[in-house]
């Protein structure tokens, strides 16, 4: 790093670091919807889903694995280690989700309010149907933290939209 930003960050309180935090988060996903929406309006939704997803399968191993080394979590943690995790990850910091523990082996992740529907539907655009890009996401995500971990899809656009939440996710240990 810098060593002008390292001397910045330094001198910053402790709420200026997580307005920084936030605000990074929303840099950094305005560009992920930026770099979307460049590829929907030039070829197209279905194209655009498509390279979102492959972008996606090898953000989620760039990101658990950053993750994991930051925060010193174990391979093969288990959904323990996922639940952190995912509670460090970009999106955290973004959208309103909850962690349900629905079984000895099984959770879901439940994501309520999502930004970027909540942004494409203040610009009047129709949802981004995020199902096959999520499959990747989630399933890679979760696959790094722990092998075993395997990931299904409760409902995520373009399904219809339950009350009270925008997309689910149930992961599942495989014990061996």
């Amino acid at each position: 790093m810098n060593a002008e930003s390292y001397k910045m960050l330094e001198s910053m309180s402790k709420k200026e670091l997580i307005l920084l935090l936030e605000d990074m988060t929303k840099r950094w996903l305005a560009h992920d919807g930026v770099w979307f929406q460049c590829v929907e309006f030039s070829s197209g939704m279905e194209d655009a889903v498509e390279m979102d997803a492959l972008s996606w399968q090898r953000f989620a191993v760039i990101e658990a694995g950053r993750i994991m080394k930051l925060h010193h979590i174990k391979p093969d943690g288990g959904l323990s280690a996922l639940k952190k995790a995912l509670k460090l990850r970009g999106y955290a910091f973004l959208n309103d989700y909850e962690i349900i523990d629905t079984g000895e082996n099984i959770m879901t992740y439940r994501i309520n309010t999502c930004r970027v529907q909540s942004v494409r539907e203040w610009k009047d655009m129709e949802h981004f149907p995020c199902k096959s890009v999520g499959i990747q996401e989630y399933s890679n995500f979760a696959k790094t933290i722990d092998p075993r971990i395997k990931t299904r899809c409760i409902t995520c656009p373009p399904d219809e939209k339950p009350d009270g939440y925008v997309c689910a996710w149930e992961f599942t240990l495989q014990e061996e």
